[in-house]
Formats: C-alpha cells, sequence, structure tokens
C-alpha cells in the first residue's frame, strides 16, 4: 500500500478513471493522485470497507469488472462511498485487509485509550516533519502548534522545546516529541481536582479514591467496589496498583475514558422495558429515506437506506410509481429525482434492517401505484423478505392494543392504507387515490379545526362507497400499521382500533399540539402517529422533533441525509438504549387518561422539576474551523435546554482568545427544568467572530436522564454526527431538587 497502486475510480457506468493511490508514511492517509490535482482521504474516516459488487455503482458495471478486482469504502456520517477496481485479484485482497486495521480510533463516542493517543500524536510527528528526517526542530515546532490550534508566545514554546530536547541537539525525535506533547498538554484543572483528595500530592490512595467517587461523583454505596475497578483499568503504573492507588495519570485516564463522560455507561446499552405496546416508544424514522440530497432534484439511493439503518432509523419511507417496463419504482414523483426499482429497496431492507438493531422496522408505504403493480409489490415483499415481513397478526387474532417490540423482534411491518373488512366504517377518499402526505396537505388546507368532520361514507344513508383501488394482495399484508385518515380526537376515542394510525404534516402537528395538547399526548397512548416534513422544504431541511415529541408522537419522521440541529437532537434522544431507535415514553406519557400537556407540565402526578447546574471548566483540543496559516479560534460554549416550552433555555459562556487547544473557562451556568423526563440538553463550542456568525466547531446532544452528575468530559462530534477525538470539554455537572 505504501509503494501504491493505481485503481479504478468508478462514479457511474460512464464515469471510470485511473487514479494512483498509495499509503502516506504516517500509516493514516491515503493520498492519491488524478491528472490535474491530488487529494487525501484519512483512514479514520472509513467506518467499512465491503468486497465485490456491493454497492450501487459497482452493481452497474458488474459485467465489465469482476466481483473479486472490486471493492468500496463506506465513510462514517454522511460522506458519499468511494468505489475502487484494482487490476488483480490479490491487489483488491491486499487493500481490503489493509484499510480498516490501520484506523486506531475504532471505538465508541471517539474516547481515546492511552494507546490511540500515542498514534494520534505519531500522527502529528508525521504532519509537522516537514523534510521527514524523522526529528523536528524549532521552526517546524511553531508550525505545530498553529496546526493544533496553539497560540503559544515563542519563549514559552522555546521553553518547553528545550526542556524536551534532552540531548540538546536542537531538535525532538519521536521520544522526545512524546515528552514535549506530554507537557503541551498538562491539566492543570485536572491536577487540582486531584490535589483535593490526594493528601501525600502524588497519589490518590484507594480511600481518597472512594471519597471523591461518592462526594464528587456522586457513587454513594457503589464507590467502594468502583474504586478497586478503576484502579485495575485505568492506572498504568504497576507500582501504584501494588499499593491499590491512582496516579494522577491514572486519574486523568479514567475522567477521559467512557466512565469519566457525562453519559451514563449504562444508559448506553440496552435497559428499558421493551414489553410495552409499540405505540408507548419514540421510534427513530426517516422522511423519504430513498434521497440523498434534496427533494426536487437529488439522487435516490439504495445506499441512503443502508445509511439511515445503520444509524438505527426504524421507520423508512418509500414512495412508490407505476414503473414504464411494469416493475415499481422509488422516487420523489413530479420531481427530477433519480429513480430506483422497489424490488431493489426491499432486497436491501432484507439484507441492512437488523444490522444495527433487532427490534421491528416499519416500512411506511406512499402508495401511487395501479394496481397490478401493486400487486406485483406484494410479491416482491413477500418473496424477498419471507417469515421476516410481518403479514398476520402475531396470535391470529386482531388485539385490544398493539404488540411489543419485543414481540416484534426481527420482524418488518409494512405501513399502508388497507381495504376495510364488510361493514367497517371506511375513509371518505378512495383509499389509495392520493397518498397519506398528500392526503394530509390538503387537509391543512382545508380544515384548521383539530376535529375534523365525520367520514363522509359513515354518514351516507344510502351506503354507497367509493370504489376502492387497492389490490388486495398488498392491502392483505397492512396489519398493525394501518393507514386512516384523522378526523379529530373525539372520533378517535369512539371509533379508532389501536392498529389505526394516522400522519400528520408538521404544521397541522404543531397546531394540534398546541391547541390541544393533553388530547393529542392521550391519543398518542393509543396509537401510532407519523410526523412529516412540510412540502416547502424542497432543500431537505428539517423542522423541530421535540415539538412532536412533546406530545409523544412516536414516528417522527426527518431528512437523515440533512445534518444540523434537528438530526443532533433525534441522534441525541436515540443515542441511549443501544441506539436500538426505539426510547421508551415517560410513564405520564403512556396513560390514555393522563392530564399532562406540554404548555402545563406541572399538571401530572410526580412533576418534579430540577436544577442543573454546569460549571464549564476548559477545553482540550478543539478542531480548527479555519484551515487558513496562522488561524486560531476563539471558542466558547453554549448549553441548550430542549423540552417543553417552558423548559427552552439556552446559556453561554465568554469566549476565550485564541486558544482552542486548551482554554480555561470555569463559568457555571445554570438551569430549572420543568420536564426533565423529556428534555435533551446540547453542548455546542463555537467560535466567536464578532462581525459575523459564529462558526460550529462541535457538539454533543444527550438526554437529561442520562446525564452523570461530578467531573465528566463531554466527547465532541462533528457537524456530521461523527467523533472528533480527541476534542472534548471538561465540565461539573450538578443535578439539584428544584
Amino acid at each position: 500500500m505504501m509503494a501504491g497502486s493505481t485503481l479504478r475510480k468508478v462514479k457511474s457506468k460512464s464515469w471510470k478513471k485511473q487514479r494512483h493511490f498509495r499509503l502516506l508514511e504516517d500509516g493514516l492517509t491515503i493520498w492519491y493522485k488524478s491528472r490535474w490535482a491530488t487529494s487525501t482521504l484519512s483512514v479514520t474516516e472509513v467506518e467499512a470497507v465491503r468486497e465485490g459488487h456491493q454497492s450501487e455503482v459497482l452493481l452497474s458495471v458488474a459485467e465489465e469488472f469482476p466481483a473479486d478486482v472490486c471493492f468500496t469504502l463506506v465513510f462514517h456520517g454522511r460522506q458519499g462511498n468511494l468505489d475502487l477496481v484494482t487490476e488483480t485479484p490479490e491487489e483488491a485482497k491486499a487493500w481490503i485487509r489493509g484499510v480498516l486495521p490501520l484506523d486506531p480510533r475504532h471505538s465508541r463516542a471517539g474516547v481515546f485509550s492511552p494507546q490511540r493517543l500515542l498514534r494520534w500524536v505519531w500522527d502529528w510527528f508525521q504532519r509537522a516533519d516537514k523534510n521527514k528526517d524523522g526529528k523536528m526542530n524549532f521552526k517546524e515546532v511553531r508550525t505545530l502548534l498553529k496546526m493544533m490550534n496553539v497560540d503559544m508566545d515563542e519563549e514559552h514554546a522555546l521553553h518547553l522545546f528545550t526542556m524536551a530536547d534532552k540531548s540538546e541537539s536542537g531538535s525532538l525525535e519521536i521520544e522526545q516529541f512524546v515528552h514535549f506533547y506530554k507537557m503541551l498538554t498538562q491539566r492543570d484543572e485536572v491536577w487540582k481536582v486531584f490535589q483535593d483528595y490526594a493528601e501525600d500530592g502524588e497519589k490518590l490512595m484507594l480511600n481518597e479514591l472512594e471519597n471523591f467517587l461518592s462526594i464528587e461523583q456522586h457513587e454513594g454505596e457503589q464507590s467502594s467496589q468502583h474504586a478497586r475497578e478503576l484502579i485495575d483499568r485505568y492506572e498504568p503504573s504497576g507500582s501504584a496498583k501494588k499499593q491499590s492507588a491512582m496516579s494522577l495519570d491514572g486519574f486523568q485516564i479514567y475522567l477521559c475514558s467512557l466512565e469519566g463522560s457525562v453519559f451514563k455507561p449504562e444508559h448506553r446499552e440496552l435497559h428499558q422495558d421493551m414489553s410495552q405496546p409499540l405505540c408507548h416508544y419514540f421510534i427513530s424514522s426517516s422522511h423519504n429515506t430513498y434521497l440523498l440530497e434534496d427533494q426536487l432534484r437529488g439522487q435516490s439511493s439504495l445506499e441512503a437506506y443502508i445509511q439511515a439503518l445503520k444509524r438505527g432509523c426504524r421507520c423508512v419511507e418509500v414512495d412508490c410509481w407505476d414503473g414504464s417496463d411494469g416493475e415499481p419504482v422509488v422516487y420523489h414523483g413530479h420531481t427530477w429525482t433519480s429513480k430506483i426499482l422497489f424490488r431493489d429497496v426491499v432486497s436491501t431492507l432484507k439484507e441492512y434492517a437488523f444490522k444495527a438493531s433487532d427490534f421491528p422496522v416499519i416500512l411506511s408505504l406512499e402508495n401511487h401505484c395501479g394496481v397490478e403493480q401493486q400487486t406485483l409489490m406484494a410479491q416482491h415483499l413477500t418473496q424477498i423478505l419471507g417469515d421476516t415481513l410481518l403479514s398476520a397478526p402475531l396470535d391470529g387474532q386482531l388485539p385490544q392494543q398493539l404488540p411489543s417490540p419485543q414481540e416484534l423482534r426481527g420482524k418488518i411491518l409494512l405501513k399502508a392504507k388497507k381495504i376495510s373488512d364488510p361493514g367497517d366504517c371506511v375513509d371518505e377518499t378512495p383509499t389509495d387515490e392520493v397518498s397519506d402526505e398528500e392526503e394530509m396537505a390538503n387537509d391543512d388546507a382545508e380544515s384548521p379545526s383539530t376535529e375534523d368532520p365525520p367520514p363522509a361514507e359513515c354518514a351516507n344513508e344510502t351506503g354507497k362507497k367509493s370504489k376502492s383501488k387497492l389490490s388486495r394482495d398488498l392491502s392483505d399484508l397492512v396489519v398493525y400499521c394501518k393507514s386512516v385518515h384523522f378526523h379529530g380526537f373525539e372520533h378517535a376515542r369512539a371509533h379508532a382500533q389501536c392498529y389505526e394510525m394516522s400522519s400528520f404534516s408538521e404544521s397541522k402537528a404543531k397546531r394540534l399540539a398546541k391547541d390541544a395538547g393533553t388530547d393529542f399526548v392521550q391519543y398518542n397512548a393509543r396509537h401510532l402517529s407519523r410526523i412529516y416534513p412540510g412540502g416547502l422544504r424542497t432543500d431537505s431541511s428539517n423542522y423541530n422533533p421535540q415539538e412532536m415529541w412533546n406530545v409523544g408522537n412516536q414516528i417522527v419522521a426527518l431528512n437523515f441525509q440533512t445534518a444540523g440541529l434537528e438530526m443532533d437532537l433525534n441522534d441525541g434522544l436515540f443515542g441511549q438504549n443501544g441506539g436500538c431507535g426505539y426510547v421508551l415514553k415517560p410513564d405520564f406519557m403512556r396513560d390514555g387518561s393522563t392530564r399532562f400537556g406540554p404548555e402545563k407540565p406541572g399538571e401530572r402526578r410526580g412533576y418534579r422539576p430540577l436544577r442543573l447546574s454546569i460549571q464549564v471548566i476548559s477545553g482540550q483540543q478543539l478542531p480548527k474551523v479555519n484551515q487558513k496559516e496562522g488561524s486560531i479560534v476563539d471558542p466558547l460554549v453554549r448549553v441548550e435546554i430542549y423540552g417543553v416550552p417552558q423548559d427552552q433555555a439556552k446559556e453561554e459562556t465568554s469566549h476565550i482568545n485564541n486558544n482552542g487547544f486548551n482554554p480555561v473557562w470555569n463559568e457555571t451556568l445554570n438551569f430549572v427544568v420543568h420536564a426533565p423526563e423529556l428534555a435533551l440538553v446540547r453542548f455546542e463550542v463555537e467560535d466567536y467572530d464578532k462581525a459575523s456568525r459564529n462558526d460550529f466547531i462541535g457538539q454533543l446532544t444527550l438526554p437529561f436522564a442520562c446525564i452523570q452528575a461530578g467531573y465528566r468530559h463531554i466527547h465532541l462530534l462533528s457537524k456530521d454526527g461523527t467523533a472528533i477525538p480527541p476534542s472534548s470539554l471538561f465540565v461539573n455537572v450538578r443535578e439539584l431538587e428544584g
């Protein structure tokens, strides 16, 4: 790999260009060159390597290139795949075997172990060593400090350099550079906390570590056992371990670990009761899942389904239209978006539905097809999915309440319209002449009320019914997610079955939440409901999902392809419970007679507001925003609460001039939270700019209920939601009775 290979980079059937690829000396960067330019990619960005024809692009050239010379690099976040073709099968195997083991950073939440940190330091050394002589002179050190976001005066930098240059040669080799790095990253704020509990100032004895865990980390009775475990797990010194003690190095490694994270480690695992009815859970959900870009001209792609499913999405959307050759196609109708085959979407679901989570996937069908192609859709679903498709009630009987995620493990459920049984009151619209979203868009324009008129056919004394255009074969596959028109909360209370569900545009859902919040919460305790973005969001932007979760809506569909605040909130909510895509709603939202409403959170049993105090102490190695030479960030920290209207709040620190490497704030931000069970807390770091809008640096969003009190590190994520180690914040969190 270091010698280099000439590979074909493939973008389409007609775009296949030769590029020279090689691994650089740092062992982390792949460099490649075209006729006109050079590019690089970091192996730390690679999530997986797929062998053979495992992408749409490589499938399209399968006749030209055999599978054994093809492979695909799949990247973290929303970055597109890189499809490559080698000259020989042996060359393909070498690259496939080689890429993933190179990455020292495959770890949860971007947390560094000491070994990964040393590799990261080596990476910096390689980048700063401009003349590649294995040494770094002081000029190269100055360049390095700028690269690392450090604005340090020359005198202090020279002092550190001289201390590290034990051989007095005027340059640093790698071992000396590691020593230089340790001096550079010395954490005075951690040392002060350590000193408060270490009587001799050198090490924490077992009882001293117990006191720290009990008093500062709020661990209570378990602190004794936990102290022993932490020493065994994180103390690098053998002699300290023998004394059942923890050195400053061990203490800092613990604080930077997952256990020292602000996110409770036990809440990252699957820990919630999964035996409640399906409607008692928030469900990670995608809108127009097939799109990689905007809603008008964007590419439709199977890769979009793969990306959503691997993020834990449990409700995906398929817009189906009659294909010109008899095969139904998926695309955003009446637009210039590209088309993919329905059967290929189903095959992709079959392969990827349960890789991130084995809890049920809901296939939300927007059906625009004629009866003939609907019947073909039913065939594809049954033949490709087999037993994975739930096509009949679990016990042969339609239930009084929905089954649980636990009972539906490994199953795909179809959400669509259904031919009503004889004697049932069906919707007044012909069942499939318009899709859910078109129907709701029309309804939004016509009806500002929270109570729509009852179905026309129910009121029609002649008994005549509109002619259905649904395929019976497709209709019969709908079991627990029957799409129906919403006629108001009173009508639903009197007539709706538990397996009937409605879709709401974001504007209608917001209106119902504001005008009849408690009714909406009660409705969602018995039924599933789906919310989707308004039709004007042609740029694939998103609405704030928190407003929908506040009234218990389960399927809050977002454009997963669009990074930003809204997807940060979604990732924050569903980052808990093993990332399984299901989060149990608070108990006051699972009671059909609840009095809770988001506008008045105090009117419920068990109301207990909490005070949240966050001391923002320091930041560590924040990434550069502007890559121009000499540019250093001026960071500030903003903490935001998202929840019921009364809880919406934000506070921020002052900014620190020219220090993204180790800024220190020591500022405390305070909040009162009235519905902590629903609240999300977002930590965002920005680069202050007095002349224009601040630039985003990093963020972490998590549920209030998942926050660990005490001295904690917040491991920051990029705008794309991927880890950016070792960038972090150091905070002290306190939760108090309101």
